[in-house]
């Protein structure tokens, strides 16, 4: 009985501290989808209920699954030294990270896919768009929780590191759908947007697969630097380098496996001509799994 109580004793204190987290939590995921109604103009009931609208639900998911992701990073710290620096602290990281959410989804709107107007195709019922809003801002939490568990503290510093390290992300996800329209644009008559205007949710698997292993890859950046704010700018410096390797890395030992797992298989064709999601997913699997061992490797 002696051997196993040590396990049984806990602090009540922390146990406070979780409830506020945990309570903060679900307080902002449920805001998610009542600033993409207002953001949106959009009655989300009629949507998600009246309509059943499949791609705004997979939109609305996007959102909910990123903002959970950022608060992740927001929890991983260490507790304050009260209750409620507890609250302001994840409070501001937690609405901090929705802003960061809104506004990458608002750079890949402009800089990424700017052909077409988003909004009004995913109302349309349009999965293939929907899945690449989802895929954006997931990306982008999943490096902004990385940026959050980096940093250390709670001053302007840690705020413009964030804030700094939110803008390598949205360049390093900007470059890759830049590479990979390019890419598509060479060997199709129709472009890589009009593609996902058209409905081909295949392609918007795989390129959301290419967008979330990236951020996985380059979240790597975190294991190399130590923050300290006496040499932030070389610290954010590195950091886009390391990304930028990390980037390259995964498209060349992504590219080796799918050649070795899609043997004998014209994943182009496949893929962009005949909308196979099967062949699709396998390559989304691909590349997340090989960024989250690049990922392990480096840690």
């Amino acid at each position: 009985m002696n051997a196993i109580s040590p396990i049984l004793e806990f602090n009540p204190e922390l146990l406070v501290y979780l409830a506020i987290d945990v309570i903060i939590a679900i307080l902002l995921l449920s805001t998610m989808r009542y600033v993409m109604g207002i953001t949106g103009k959009v009655n989300t009931t009629q949507e998600l209920s009246r309509r059943d609208n499949f791609a705004y639900g997979i939109s609305m998911a996007g959102s909910v699954l990123a903002m959970g992701i950022v608060l992740t990073g927001a929890i991983t710290g260490e507790s304050a030294n009260n209750y409620l620096n507890e609250v302001i602290g994840m409070s501001a990281y937690g609405l901090v990270g929705l802003l960061l959410i809104k506004a990458g989804r608002w750079v890949h709107d402009k800089f990424s896919l700017n052909q077409f107007h988003k909004s009004q195709l995913i109302l349309e019922r349009n999965k293939a768009v929907a899945i690449t809003d989802a895929a954006s801002a997931i990306a982008t939490a999943i490096i902004v929780r990385a940026v959050l568990i980096w940093v250390e503290g709670f001053d302007f510093d840690t705020f413009i590191a964030i804030f700094v390290g939110w803008l390598i992300s949205q360049f390093i996800l900007v470059l890759v759908s830049w590479i990979r329209e390019r890419r598509f644009n060479r060997s199709n008559v129709a472009g890589f947007q009009q593609a996902l205007v058209q409905g081909n949710v295949a392609l918007a698997v795989r390129y959301s697969g290419h967008l979330i292993g990236t951020a996985i890859a380059v979240t790597a950046a975190s294991h190399f630097i130590i923050y300290d704010p006496q040499y932030l700018v070389t610290g954010l410096l590195s950091w886009l380098a390391i990304s930028l390797v990390m980037m390259i890395l995964l498209k060349v030992l992504a590219t080796i496996a799918k050649r070795i797992v899609l043997m004998n298989i014209p994943r182009e064709i496949e893929i962009e001509q005949q909308h196979n999601v099967g062949v699709a997913a396998i390559e989304f699997a691909i590349n997340i799994s090989i960024a989250l061992v690049l990922s392990a490797l480096m840690a």
